[in-house]
């Protein structure tokens, strides 16, 4: 049976606060590692019926980007659950709940500007 395989090294300063993460996979084109400054991975334990997470971000993650990558998770775990649910309407709410965050984000990013000036 083929098999393929994703690697991720996750380099950590003194204090073991992640510092450079780095991924690849055997079936990608890629020639070099990619870099990555943050990462979420979820594994579903069917027999505790529960998920394992991995949550992960580099030190210089900034808050802006944590939003961005959290509003296109968000986006694509909806589409990713309409593929294998067909459950359209609950994949709207998780769209809709994206789109909604940002908003907020977005909003909470301007009065901080606002009060900065």
């Amino acid at each position: 049976m083929p098999t393929s395989t994703i690697t991720i090294d996750v380099h950590l300063d003194e204090n073991k606060v992640p510092e450079k993460i780095a991924w690849r996979a055997t079936d990608s084109s890629a020639e070099t590692a990619q870099i990555a400054k943050a990462m979420m991975i979820a594994f579903w334990d069917s027999a505790d019926k529960s998920a394992l997470r991995i949550d992960l971000w580099t030190k210089d993650m900034m808050v802006d980007e944590m939003s961005d990558f959290f509003y296109q998770t968000f986006s694509t775990m909806a589409d990713t659950y309409s593929r294998a649910t067909q459950h359209k309407e609950l994949s709207n709410d998780i769209k809709n709940f994206a789109k909604n965050f940002y908003a907020k984000f977005r909003d909470l990013q301007a009065k901080e500007m606002k009060g900065k000036q």
